[in-house]
């Protein structure tokens, strides 16, 4: 629940949500710290499913953790200011958006040597691979643009195709069947990219959530769960865009994750959503604690483990939107499943 709104005013809320929220015991609980210190800020955090190592960018380089023993196996160097992580173990290949450097370092994910660079566009952002369509997914905000690139050529090969999309986007999720989801922030709205036509097909409104950021898909059922900056978490119909509800979540969310047959947000403000449907068509939130900070997340299907990064911090100086991380605290919180 959140802590800093009137009882009120959450009962209001929630009673003219069509989706409930519910305090109680979540099957996810903290399990672990992982101390890893260095420098940089973060942002996204990738995890491989097969190694079960984790890739996590640091601004100018990018940190490949080992979560099983907490110990940096790698440190790949390069970039001016990087986000997010795909990775393509068919080509065994790693590629990260430096979105200040407006382009794609792509590595070895055996070796971790750099092979080369790709231009890409303002802002590389958020970046997926799409194991349905073969392609990996970018989406650049300052240039409204997402851009799709096919892994496997030679580096000096590389190059990608730029889809306008009409808005700023964050991130993005893909259905494996040829269609792309891309939340626009700054037009609360989901563009559908056919990923063949290399077009935008449909803008879906989002209802009451504001400023999407996290976004996560279950290709199954059809349905696409889109974290807000306004402490909400919209369900929406991948089939026709239909809005099934709304739940509040924690603040500052910036990472949604699906764990069937859950849904879960990880917020700044140290919670994590855990969101379900129940029989009846609605759905239920509870939250359970991480820490704070730790508003991106990573899941690893195949333990079920939940990995979110973050650092212990400051107060916020005088002006200040945000509190100052203290240097060296930079760890990884691991959450379990039951």
């Amino acid at each position: 629940m959140i802590r800093s709104l009137k009882l009120s005013a959450t009962l209001l809320t929630l009673a003219l949500a069509s989706i409930t929220f519910a305090a109680g015991d979540t099957p996810y609980s903290v399990k672990s710290t992982i101390k890893i210190g260095g420098d940089g800020r973060w942002d996204y955090v990738t995890v491989n499913p097969s190694t079960h190592l984790l890739y996590v960018t640091r601004s100018t380089h990018t940190q490949v953790i080992d979560p099983s023993s907490g110990k940096v196996t790698a440190d790949i160097a390069g970039g001016a200011g990087l986000h997010g992580v795909a990775l393509v173990p068919s080509a065994n290949r790693g590629f990260l958006t430096d979105g200040k450097g407006a382009q794609l370092i792509v590595f070895d994910m055996q070796s971790n040597e750099v092979l080369g660079k790709v231009a890409a566009a303002d802002d590389a952002d958020g970046i997926i691979y799409d194991a349905g369509s073969d392609r990996v997914l970018v989406a650049c905000g300052d240039a409204a643009q997402l851009l799709v690139l096919d892994p496997k050529p030679e580096v000096k090969s590389l190059s990608v195709e730029k889809v306008d999309l009409g808005g700023k986007p964050e991130f993005l999720a893909a259905d494996g069947k040829g269609r792309a989801f891309v939340d626009l922030q700054d037009k609360n709205q989901i563009a559908v990219v056919d990923l063949k036509s290399k077009s935008v097909v449909n803008r879906w409104d989002i209802g009451e959530g504001k400023s999407p950021t996290g976004l996560a898909i279950d290709p199954d059922k059809g349905h696409l769960f889109i974290g807000c900056r306004n402490q909400k978490l919209i369900v929406l119909n991948t089939a026709d865009g239909k809005v099934l509800g709304d739940v509040a979540i924690g603040k500052g969310n910036d990472a949604c994750a699906f764990d069937a047959p859950y849904a879960l947000a990880s917020c700044g403000d140290g919670t994590l959503a855990v969101i379900k449907e129940s029989d009846d068509g609605k759905w239920t939130a509870m939250q359970t604690g991480t820490a704070t900070g730790a508003r991106t997340a990573a899941l690893d299907p195949s333990t079920h483990e939940i990995y979110l990064p973050t650092a212990d911090f400051d107060p916020p100086k005088e002006g200040q939107r945000r509190p100052t991380a203290k240097p060296g605290t930079f760890k990884i919180v691991v959450v379990e499943r039951e």
